[in-house]
Parts: C-alpha cells; sequence; structure tokens
C-alpha cells in the first residue's frame, strides 16, 4: 500500500502512467469499447466507472498544456444532446486540471486515434458514449 494514491489505481495502470511520456495519450474506454482490438497494451480495470477513475488518473497525471484539446472524447453525433457524463468529466478535469473543452472525435476516428494510444484502460462503465483520450502533459 501507498499513501496518497486511490485503491482503484492498480499496479499495472500505475505502472502504465509512470512508463508514458508527455504526449502519449490513455484511452478510457467504457464497458462496449473494443479495448483487446484496438490496444498495443490493455489494462483492465473491471468493475470501476470512467468518472473514478478519472478523477483518481487526473491526481498523478498531469495533462498536456502545449495542445489545443488535452482531452477527447468519442462524438455521439447530436450536437444537441450530449451524453451525461460528459458534464461529470467537465467537473472532474475543472476540480483537477482547471475548465477543458473536449474535443469530439468522430467513431470511427476514435478507433483509429485509439490504436495509436500509448494503452487502453478497459472499465465497466455502462454509460453510452463514455470513451475518453486523454493526453499526458509534463510533470513539474
Amino acid at each position: 500500500m501507498l499513501k496518497n494514491i486511490s485503491p482503484i489505481l492498480s499496479p499495472e495502470l500505475l505502472k502504465t502512467l509512470m512508463e508514458m511520456g508527455h504526449g502519449d495519450e490513455l484511452v478510457l474506454g467504457d464497458g462496449n469499447f473494443p479495448a483487446a482490438s484496438v490496444a498495443k497494451r490493455l489494462v483492465r480495470a473491471d468493475g470501476h466507472g470512467v468518472p473514478e477513475l478519472l478523477d483518481a488518473i487526473l491526481k498523478l497525471f498531469p495533462l498536456d498544456t502545449y495542445v489545443g484539446f488535452p482531452v477527447a472524447v468519442m462524438d455521439n453525433g447530436d450536437a444537441e444532446n450530449p451524453p451525461p457524463i460528459w458534464s461529470e468529466y467537465k467537473k472532474i478535469i475543472a476540480e483537477n486540471e482547471g475548465a477543458k473543452e473536449l474535443e469530439l472525435v468522430e467513431r470511427f476516428a476514435f478507433y483509429e486515434r485509439a490504436k495509436n494510444a500509448y494503452a487502453v484502460v478497459a472499465t465497466g462503465e455502462t454509460a453510452i458514449y463514455a470513451n475518453i483520450i486523454l493526453k499526458k502533459g509534463v510533470v513539474i
């Protein structure tokens, strides 16, 4: 056990976060995301939702400040009805990193981008369009 590290962050996920460098991307995939099909490195976080993982990760993981959108979500194609979970993401991100706009990435483009991510975390999240990409920044 370590102090001040969320117990939902497994040793494997902590190792992955440590290995990542500036500009590397991490995908948190919902329960429907084809994580095993697209991942270079797959980390399982079954039983955990994306919001709780996002909050725990952002306590340790700075977002990239050199890009316009350090956070991307899979676009649901309905600008009038964004998935409710995106509001949770914005709140969690703002509490940890300050307000950030979410980049909307078309579904198939999101899959392609995920193939190039450093790692994909497969979660047990049941909300739809709950997939999110984080671009790691510099630790200062």
